[in-house]
């Protein structure tokens, strides 16, 4: 059975690249959102009444900001480093410290926060790429956190939304791709916009734990 609340308050990570400032848009376009608190370590270019950013170097250490990150019904985790050109105790730090890191701090203050977390296509703690196992380890780890409800999301190619100012450049030369992709292997291909309304949709759930693969999200942004 599905909340009866009717507005959320959420805090968005990453809203200074692609996926977090597509997400960010969705949020602030839609009318389930209450207010947003975005955590960045430079200013997202944003301003809307809906709207709070908190600019903060350290997402190792959150002691000094923890009294503003009270009274939230969800994080959307949406910050992450590619693997490619990165040592492997550094992709590990940025990857799995960081996240459990800020999901430790937000359990504790928000007993029940729903946690949205970024994954990956082809996650697996036991797979045979280190990037895999990372985030792998991430999902699984943030499951057993204390959280209301944990879902992680593992998009493949996703279409940014019009006018999005941190999506990749490279983006607007192979978007012809999308649909012929969707067609084709629809489980690999998602909007920006069924990905973000996929996570709002989540706080209208109760009590879950879920892998989300490409068509899970593309079923919950329909709901």
């Amino acid at each position: 059975m599905g909340k009866t609340r009717d507005q959320f308050n959420v805090i968005i990570t990453g809203a200074t690249g692609m996926v977090g400032e597509g997400v960010l848009m969705q949020c602030l376009n839609s009318p389930e959102i209450n207010s947003v608190l975005v955590i960045n370590r430079k200013a997202c270019g944003y301003v809307h009444p809906k709207l709070k950013e908190l600019i903060h170097a350290d997402f190792f250490d959150f002691s000094g900001i923890e009294s503003q990150l009270t009274g939230y019904n969800a994080c959307f985790f949406c910050l992450g480093i590619s693997s490619v050109g990165v040592d492997n105790d550094t992709y590990y730090k940025m990857t799995y410290t960081l996240t459990m890191h800020v999901a430790e701090t937000l359990s504790k203050l928000n007993s029940d926060m729903t946690f949205c977390y970024v994954s990956g296509g082809g996650t697996n703690e036991h797979g045979r790429q280190k990037w895999a196992q990372v985030k792998g380890k991430t999902e699984n780890d943030l499951m057993k956190l204390p959280f209301e409800q944990v879902f992680n999301f593992r998009p493949g190619f996703i279409k940014p939304l019009p006018g999005q100012k941190y999506a990749h450049k490279f983006y607007k030369y192979i978007n012809w791709l999308f649909p012929i992709g969707r067609s084709i292997y629809p489980n690999g291909f998602c909007t920006m916009a069924e990905l973000a309304n996929a996570m709002i949709n989540t706080l209208s759930h109760n009590d879950e734990r879920r892998v989300l693969e490409g068509k899970d999200i593309i079923a919950l942004a329909k709901e």
